[in-house]
């Protein structure tokens, strides 16, 4: 009998576009997932990958992706807890999944996020799927806190940026990995206040991510960074590289999953 394959997909803001490549190079070798768990970016296409949205829509969908599309600037920042409201890529989220819940998803589907109350992580997993992806992709200060349940929840890459130990609970057999963010790089210079919050948060982030990958060699059996050099994942601007990169991991990596599943 088949072993069961789950994928955790990592957060990684434009980063993320790679792992649309990565199950597009997937779908064509004949692999497909039975469990997906998502942070951040990874949560908002593993919600679209589950729902049935072939990759190639989804590659159609973020090519033609402006950043009109997304940017909503709110009053009052500093109360609100955010520069920007959810209310353009809600309605854009809604429409391509439908206003599902997560009993309609073709493939078992849940996504983390933390809950700025009690400082815990929280996997979502129940309920409406749009609110559970704007909860794990809300970037503290850039998108205001999702509240739902008498929590404010933010981005899941806060406290998990892969959820490999969510997506083994969820019966997968075997989990691949997919941590499009890396490791830190070097850069030649900080320019602003702006550049220099998110620096600090990518070091502390990688250092976190670090400890965890170690810490959690018992949850996965393959971690994959596809290779997209130095590109930003703060980055609007779509860059088919970073698909690409996705895809050539996918490619690579699609014989060694099959044979974790067959063994």
């Amino acid at each position: 009998m088949r072993k069961t394959l789950g994928l955790a997909l990592g957060a990684g803001g434009a980063r993320g576009i790679a792992h649309i490549g990565f199950l597009q190079a997937l779908e064509e070798e004949g692999v497909r997932a039975d469990y997906v768990a998502g942070s951040s970016m990874g949560s908002i296409v593993g919600a679209c990958y589950c729902r049935g949205i072939p990759p190639e829509k989804m590659l159609e969908i973020v090519r033609e992706l402006r950043p009109s599309d997304i940017v909503n600037l709110g009053v009052a920042p500093i109360t609100k807890l955010g520069l920007m409201k959810w209310t353009k890529v809600r309605k854009m989220m809604s429409a391509l999944l439908e206003d599902c819940a997560f009993s309609d998803l073709a493939i078992p589907f849940s996504c983390v996020s933390v809950d700025l109350k009690s400082g815990k992580k929280v996997v979502l997993s129940e309920g409406s799927v749009v609110d559970a992806i704007l909860a794990s992709s809300s970037i503290p200060t850039v998108f205001r806190p999702v509240e739902k349940d008498g929590m404010l929840l933010i981005d899941g890459g806060v406290l998990c940026r892969v959820p490999v130990k969510e997506v083994k609970s969820m019966g997968a057999d075997v989990v691949a990995a997919i941590d499009v963010l890396g490791k830190v790089r070097p850069v030649e210079k900080v320019t602003n206040v702006v550049s220099l919050i998110m620096r600090t948060y990518d070091i502390m982030d990688s250092s976190k991510t670090a400890t965890q990958k170690r810490g959690s060699r018992r949850y996965y059996d393959l971690w994959i960074e596809p290779d997209m050099g130095d590109i930003s994942q703060y980055r609007m601007k779509f860059d088919q590289s970073v698909y690409d990169a996705g895809y050539f991991s996918g490619k690579q990596y699609a014989e060694k999953i099959r044979a974790l599943l067959e063994e």
